[in-house]
């Protein structure tokens, strides 16, 4: 990036920032704040260390200096602005989720649907937040990230003062690592007159049992659950009996009879239902506690894509984290990092909603061929003198494929 080009992001920026909504933290006092600035580029050199004592001071510096990037501390500090890490005193810190799509297996290389694949990605890990581990929206803060993904800022007392490895922990409950399904297809003993506690079975054998799914109604019991049923109800909408249940078909306990009481379960009335909502188990199918669980062991990788939280885990389990700042600007993109209510999520769209510059017909110089989507245009943008909208060569320029104005021997493609 040329001199010309950052002082004309940089005035673009400052323009922003005149009049922009930050989503300044809690504590204000107690976070460290860090920036990298244009007059730095290209190196992108970051600078920390530095505190605010009160929201005007943060916002007139943000509008003075009108950095490319904003960062500010997930951690309190008694001493935010001290110089070493370990003078700062630290307090406590925010509980974070970051999602990337540069960390999703088999992320599309389109930008637009790189989007799409990270939003599914929120949706399943709000679930996790509100269902397995119970935090309200309160206390759950949504924001764009402005690139490629979105943060999840946790700020409930119960997570403040947790260390590296206890967020690590919740991490890879999360993303499903290391779940074992025997723990989930179990044989239990019958409610009745023998009672449930161990005490009363002490020295009774053949106690009645029933095969069950454990926790079948929360967790991811009710997401095993799920995925079962699903699989029943697609395998029998297949047009001939001798395809169906391929997968099951493979264990050796698994027959023709088998495939038979499966389907007349999955089309029965309450067979499915009784599943998902008692976690029965105990069909007159034999084995069928160790086929189900067989089934699901064999379909793990498929069960955690469908299911798991492709949560960046050094991010979660950092305790000293610096996060960008809602209603700043994304350095590398110029676009919006936006706040957003979990009633928002469905439909936003950061490719037009987090676009913050004008329709202004703008002349930038070109470096190498691009595409991406903006503001509900494809835009493919050829080498050369090109004359864009403003909100595109910001864009284009943060991306580095672009510089601002004309350069010379260059040919005008306009």
């Amino acid at each position: 990036m040329d001199t010309r080009t950052a002082r004309y992001l940089k005035s673009r920026f400052q323009n922003y920032y005149k009049t922009a909504e930050i989503g300044l933290p809690d504590y204000l006092p107690n976070r460290e704040w860090a920036f990298i600035f244009y007059d730095d580029m290209p190196e992108k050199m970051m600078h920390r260390h530095r505190s605010f004592g009160s929201p005007g001071e943060a916002l007139d510096y943000l509008y003075g200096m009108s950095p490319a990037h904003v960062y500010y501390s997930t951690a309190y500090y008694e001493y935010p602005d001290a110089r070493k890490m370990n003078e700062k005193n630290w307090l406590g810190a925010e509980l974070i989720f970051d999602l990337d799509a540069d960390h999703l297996p088999g992320a599309p290389r389109n930008y637009s649907d790189m989007l799409e694949l990270v939003k599914k990605e929120a949706f399943k890990l709000m679930d996790f937040l509100l269902d397995d581990f119970g935090f309200s929206e309160k206390e759950i803060e949504l924001v764009f990230s402005g690139g490629r993904g979105y943060h999840f800022h946790i700020k409930s007392p119960k997570v403040l003062k947790l260390g590296s490895s206890e967020r690590r922990e919740i991490v890879n409950y999360a993303g499903g690592k290391d779940l074992d399904f025997k723990h989930f297809f179990k044989d239990v003993a019958m409610d009745g007159d023998f009672g449930t506690g161990s005490k009363t079975f002490k020295g009774i054998k053949n106690v009645p049992t029933k095969c069950t799914l454990v926790g079948y109604d929360s967790g991811w019991g009710k997401r095993i659950a799920l995925y079962l049923t699903d699989y029943m109800k697609a395998e029998c909408k297949k047009k001939y009996k001798k395809y169906m249940f391929p997968e099951l078909r493979r264990h050796e306990k698994v027959g023709d009879t088998t495939i038979k009481k499966l389907i007349n379960i999955t089309n029965s009335e309450n067979g499915l239902k009784d599943i998902l909502e008692n976690g029965r188990l105990d069909f007159d199918v034999r084995n069928f506690k160790e086929i189900a669980a067989y089934f699901m062991q064999g379909s793990m990788e498929n069960f955690l894509q469908r299911f798991g939280a492709s949560v960046d885990e050094p991010v979660t389990a950092d305790i000293k984290r610096l996060i960008r700042v809602p209603g700043s600007l994304h350095g590398g993109s110029g676009m919006l990092v936006k706040k957003l209510a979990f009633s928002e999520l469905e439909k936003f769209d950061p490719l037009n909603d987090a676009v913050v510059f004008s329709d202004k017909p703008t002349k930038i110089t070109v470096s190498k061929p691009f595409s991406v989507q903006l503001k509900g245009k494809d835009l493919r943008i050829e080498e050369g003198i090109q004359e864009v909208p403003e909100y595109a060569a910001v864009y284009l320029i943060c991306r580095g494929v672009a510089e601002h104005g004309y350069r010379k021997n260059q040919p005008d493609v306009v």
